[in-house]
């Protein structure tokens, strides 16, 4: 047995020479999303595969004192004859409608589904999804905010699945990326305005969502990927993952934060607001 004052030695020499980790020695989960922060460690992993956009929303305004309403942007031009802006823009509005959802306002949520009517139709989808997107606008006149929250996520997929029959995958991808980019937008608003240090790295999600997005742009074709209009977003995309893979940064500072959220709110303005 070796004696109790060698054991005080021993422990004291180890305590010396072991680096102590300030933040935590748990590993990081894969899809965390302070997987990119050095060895800062955020106990709750805000983004999973499975999710959609209002998954997402909902998440975040249960980590936040989310004022929705004040979130609500200005409503788009009219649709130009830039397939790839409109398709962008639609998921842009599509994005938008989960916010107003969480806010509870029928009135900006009829407003917004003529807004994507508009946009369907610029697409050649308009007769196609005019008849669910009134019955949800009634749905939201009636209060039926719980049925409805499902029915606009499957809204958002059956538009997907229209686009990819009518042989437009690539306005698929970016109605798609356009719905989650303006998520991001919004979450990115409300963390700034938070001080909590474990809730900033929320307003990306996950480093794991901003390369499933990037991977998504990939699958477009040739020319619509090389196209100015849409080069700012995946521009934004890999600027973002860099900052937030970056493993030699600390935890995420508050500067960080808001710097992503102007990237965010810089590109859809140039993108669906002009």
């Amino acid at each position: 047995m070796i004696p109790f004052s060698n054991v005080l030695v021993l422990s004291t020499a180890l305590a010396v020479v072991l680096p102590v980790h300030v933040w935590s020695q748990e590993p990081v989960p894969p899809n965390s999303i302070a997987a990119s922060a050095g060895e800062f460690v955020a106990r709750v992993i805000f983004w999973t595969e499975d999710q959609t956009p209002a998954d997402f929303l909902e998440m975040a305004g249960q980590h936040t004192k989310a004022r929705w309403r004040t979130m609500y942007r200005p409503q788009p031009p009219s649709p130009t004859a830039d397939r790839n802006k409109a398709a962008f823009t639609l998921g842009s509005l599509i994005g938008e409608t989960f916010l107003i959802w969480e806010a509870g306002d029928s009135q900006q949520f009829r407003n917004n589904n003529q807004d994507i009517v508009t946009y369907c139709r610029m697409l050649g989808l308009g007769e196609k999804m005019k008849p669910r997107l009134m019955a949800q606008a009634k749905m939201a006149e009636m209060d039926e905010w719980k049925d409805l929250r499902q029915e606009i996520v499957d809204g958002h997929q059956e538009l997907l699945r229209l686009l990819r029959e009518q042989m437009d995958d690539d306005l698929a991808v970016l109605v798609d990326i356009g719905a989650w980019m303006r998520s991001l937008e919004i979450v990115s608003k409300l963390v700034v305005e938070i001080p909590d240090v474990d809730k900033r790295p929320l307003c990306i999600g996950s480093p794991a969502l901003l390369a499933d997005l990037r991977q998504d742009f990939a699958t477009l074709g040739e020319t619509t990927r090389r196209s100015a209009l849409v080069q700012p977003v995946i521009g934004v995309l890999t600027e973002l993952e860099k900052v937030w893979n970056d493993k030699n940064t600390g935890p995420p500072t508050q500067s960080m934060v808001a710097r992503t959220h102007d990237q965010l709110r810089g590109l859809m303005e140039e993108l669906t607001l002009k």
